[in-house]
Order: C-alpha cells, then sequence, then structure tokens
C-alpha cells in the first residue's frame, strides 16, 4: 500500500473512531470500575452499571418516545448520574443534549426551548417554575422529570437486554448544543460536534496525563462546557471516575478530595479563593492533588502561593466554548515565572495573532487570537451570519486580544469589547487589574470606561479589599503611577463589597457599568 492509500487508511480509522461508543467500550474493559458518583446522596455506578442503565434508557427513549438521530435533549437539572446517563445515549443513538441555565428566569428558558426545539425536556422538579410560561400547547414538547428517570432506573431489570437502534453520527454531527451566556446580546447556542468532543478529550489527556486511574471531583454547573468537557468526558472518554456536586461547596468538596483523594481538580479563581478561605482548609490534607486547572480569569498570585503552600500546584489555562474548551496550558513549573500567561497550546490546535486586517502581527504585538483545528466548532444553531462571521476564513475569532512573548507563551491582554480610547491611546482594563491586583490588600478588581469630557473615555476601578484590610486610593494611584502610563491610570477608585460575577464565574462587566451610570 503506497504512502498515500495508507494515510487515507489512516484518516477514515481516525473518522471511526470518533463514533466508539465509550461506556461501552469501558464496561467491556473495566466492568466494576467505578465511573461517577455523587458527593451528597453517595450513589455510586461502575461502568457495566452505566452501560446497562444506558442501554435502558436508550431503549424507553427510542420505543416509547420516538426519540430519533439528530433530534435534542433539552436538561434542567443539576449535576448528577442522570446526565451522564443522557450522555452516553447520545453517543449511542446519534441523539444531541442541550443542557439549560437553571439561572436564568423562565422567560429566558422559554426562548432558549423555541431555539433548540427539542423533541424531550428532561427536568429536575425544583426547576418546574421555570417551565411555567413555556406555551407547551402551542409547541408540544414531551417532559420527562429526572426523578421519573431515576425511579424507572431502579426498577428495571437490568440483566435484560434492551433493544435500541444504535447510530452511527458524522464528525460534524452535535453531540452537544451549548448556549453562551449572552454577554454579547441573546444566548447563541454552539454546536459541539463528536469530532470535538473526541479530539479535547486527545488534546486533555496529552496535556494533563489522564487515565482510567484518575478521579477528580465536579462542582461546575452543567450549562456550560467547563462542567461537560474541561475533565468530565475526557475522563468518560479514558476510563476515569467522576465525582460530581450538585452545587458548589466548600466544605464538602475539601472533605471529598480528602475521602476520594482525586489527582487533579478543576474550578475557577473565585471558587479557588473561596476554599481557601473556609476555616478546615488550613488543617486539609490535599496532597493526593497533582494540581488545580484553572480557567475562566487569571488566578491572583497570591492565591498561587497560598495553594502552592498546601502542595497543590496550579495550571491555569484558556478556553471557550466554540472551540476546545482545552485550548492552552500553562505548566505548573511557570506558574509564578510566567504569571498571567495562559501558556501555550495544545497539540492538535494552530493559532495566530493578528491585526484589524487580518494579518500577523510581529511576536510580542497585541492582535485577536484566532484557532483552527478540529476542536473549533462548526457554528451556531440556527444562526448562519454568525457561524460566517466566526468562521471569516477558516480561522475561529475568539475576541480577544493577546500576545506571545519570545519564549512562545501567550498572554491574554483583555476582550476586544472591553477595551476603550483615553485621549486616542487603546486601553486593555485587563493590564490595569492585574496592576492593582498586585497590592496584597487587594482581593479582586475590574475597571470599566466612563465618558471623559476631556479625554473621551477614562478608567474606572471598582475594588474589593481582603477582609480586614482598608487600603485607600491613594494607595491605589501611587501604586498604578508606578507601574502604568499616565492615560492608563484610573480616574475613579470605588470601594465595593463584592464584583457582581456572570453563571460561569466571571466579572460580570456590564452589571458594573449599568449600576455605576
Amino acid at each position: 500500500m503506497g504512502i498515500m492509500n495508507r494515510n487515507l487508511a489512516n484518516y477514515k480509522s481516525m473518522k471511526a473512531c470518533l463514533n466508539t461508543d465509550w461506556i461501552k467500550k469501558w464496561a467491556q474493559r473495566l466492568p466494576n470500575k467505578i465511573a461517577v458518583s455523587e458527593a451528597e446522596s453517595g450513589r455510586t455506578m461502575s461502568y457495566r452499571q452505566l452501560q446497562l442503565s444506558a442501554c435502558f434508557l436508550a431503549s424507553i427513549l427510542q420505543n416509547d418516545l420516538e426519540l430519533k438521530a439528530g433530534n435534542r435533549i433539552a436538561l434542567l437539572a443539576e449535576n448528577g448520574i442522570e446526565n451522564i446517563l443522557l450522555f452516553s445515549v447520545a453517543q449511542k443513538t446519534g441523539s444531541c443534549l442541550v443542557p439549560l441555565n437553571y439561572r436564568l428566569s423562565s422567560s429566558e428558558i422559554s426562548h432558549l426551548l423555541l431555539d433548540c426545539s427539542p423533541q424531550l425536556l428532561v427536568y429536575e422538579e425544583k426547576y418546574s417554575d421555570l417551565i411555567r410560561d413555556f406555551d407547551f400547547d402551542k409547541n408540544p414538547i414531551p417532559r420527562l422529570k429526572i426523578e421519573e428517570l431515576k425511579e424507572a432506573i431502579e426498577r428495571a431489570d437490568l440483566n435484560k437486554v434492551y433493544q435500541f437502534k444504535s447510530h452511527i453520527v458524522e464528525e460534524d454531527d452535535p453531540i452537544f448544543i451549548l448556549y453562551t451566556s449572552g454577554s454579547t446580546g441573546i444566548p447563541k447556542g454552539t454546536i459541539y460536534s463528536h469530532k470535538m468532543l473526541f479530539w479535547n478529550s486527545i488534546n486533555t489527556c496529552l496535556s494533563i496525563a489522564l487515565s482510567s486511574e484518575t478521579r477528580t471531583i465536579m462542582c461546575m454547573p452543567p450549562f456550560h462546557t467547563g462542567g461537560w468537557n474541561v475533565l468530565t468526558t475526557p475522563l468518560l472518554h479514558f476510563g476515569g471516575h467522576i465525582c460530581m456536586l450538585k452545587k458548589f461547596d466548600p466544605e464538602l468538596i475539601i472533605k471529598k478530595i480528602e475521602d476520594l483523594n482525586p489527582q487533579v481538580f478543576m474550578a475557577v479563581p473565585t471558587m479557588l479563593k473561596l476554599i481557601a478561605e473556609y476555616p478546615s482548609f488550613d488543617t486539609a490534607d490535599l496532597t493526593s492533588l497533582d494540581y488545580l486547572i484553572v480557567g475562566g480569569e487569571p488566578m491572583p498570585v497570591s492565591l498561587i502561593e497560598l495553594w502552592h503552600s498546601k502542595g497543590v500546584k496550579v495550571r491555569q489555562g484558556y478556553g471557550m466554548t466554540e472551540v476546545g474548551p482545552n485550548l492552552t496550558s500553562l505548566h505548573h513549573d511557570y506558574a509564578i515565572s510566567k504569571k498571567g500567561s495562559i501558556g501555550k497550546t495544545n497539540f492538535y490546535l494552530d493559532y495566530r495573532i493578528v491585526n484589524e486586517d487580518r494579518k500577523e502581527v510581529k511576536q510580542g504585538e497585541i492582535g485577536e487570537l484566532l484557532f483552527k483545528g478540529p476542536v473549533v466548532s462548526p457554528g451556531y444553531w440556527n444562526n448562519e451570519q454568525a457561524s460566517r462571521e466566526a468562521l471569516a476564513d477558516g480561522w475561529f475569532s475568539t475576541g480577544d486580544l493577546a500576545r506571545e512573548d519570545e519564549e512562545g507563551f501567550l498572554y491574554i491582554v483583555d476582550r476586544i469589547k472591553n477595551m476603550f480610547i483615553s485621549g486616542g491611546e487603546n486601553v486593555y482594563p485587563a493590564e490595569i487589574e492585574r496592576v492593582i491586583l498586585g497590592i496584597e490588600q487587594i482581593a479582586e478588581c475590574a475597571v470599566v470606561p466612563q465618558e471623559d469630557a476631556k479625554w473621551g473615555e477614562s478608567g474606572v476601578a471598582f475594588v474589593v479589599a481582603h477582609p480586614n484590610h482598608f487600603p485607600d486610593e491613594k494607595l491605589i494611584l501611587n501604586h498604578c503611577k508606578k507601574q502604568l502610563a499616565k492615560f492608563k491610570i484610573p480616574q475613579k477608585i470605588l470601594f465595593v463589597q463584592s464584583l457582581p460575577k456572570t453563571d460561569s464565574g466571571k466579572i460580570d462587566r456590564k452589571a458594573l457599568v449599568r449600576n455605576f451610570t
């Protein structure tokens, strides 16, 4: 066989791997290995139990509710074993899971249901009020409570063979539709494909060495890609154990780290700060953790050093719903020396940093970060215009401004939309925030623009101090004067008790601007 034919055969084989039923494979290899557990209830399922339960569920959904390949299953529920079962059903049948944000309003949930047009809505009883405004008479959608699903599985004879029609998917078929936070307007449904799922798990394993021996605790919400695709689906691919928390709980997380001895844990800096402030943190044994996976926003150096003092290494990274999400990683050896960096890109991914004309900038210069590779979304659900704009020339436009240092480490300077112009000069709030966060007394900071009669725009810094610390405006301004050009220095310093956050734990800048103006 010639080189061309061999390469073609390898490519076809690789595409076939995308259709692998992961749970079925692990049920054959390690049937008694715990796949998933629930921290609050103590429930567990081995890979064999997960496989048999998913087959039962696939049979019920196909035969009783006429679920077909390509159909959407909307999910309105907190973390739990049933979520993983529905994921396995989606892999087996070619259906698509659409996790919905239970922190939204009823009208917002109605909008998402109309947008994704699901053939089934699975919801938790506690969130029934969120679907009260939806017109099911006009838009009939079969509904199934999580509680009913759980009871049916518990009653099922799992020794029986349940018949259902498996489906071989195309690599760009969606396994998820994941809605963005809507920070730029109406939420967009990102198509998360089987190809993305496969290559993200490969990239993740190469970056942080996952295996069937890996255990993790998952407290990220299930309506974001962080809850599904940073560690959960990669670990299901590699036969690991995911311990799920219904919601973020610092006390329970510390206890489960001590009991389960996980090697890796993912959280955003706000969560890690709250865990570190919990009374039992100081005496807790966290040494099982090889490292933390941190995303969402930069982690302050003081917080990195605090976790390092507990023997836990920190790996910061960068990702997004539409790409990856595991795109870059800063190796823990560089956590301090390359502070502020998102590290280097994962294996199967290309990147560029370009100017407004899509021409590559020189190393060290600031430009927009673009990505290309098998972990890039094919587009947005029912939104061709947004899909074309994001993938105008085959490269995904992140909307993030970045630079690359002389050693190839990447830094996110800021979101393009966050940048403002003061006296004709570009000002990046993230740069100012990093400087202010360098003050020991400061816990959090966010800078937003205000109208300025003289300069057009100038910055306002919202500052949260650490408990029992009382920095004043003069201290902050003097610190800024030493490290920032004059046009970057905030014109106002406002001390607040807390900063508003989005559901993913990021600072809600729009809310700050609304409240300020």
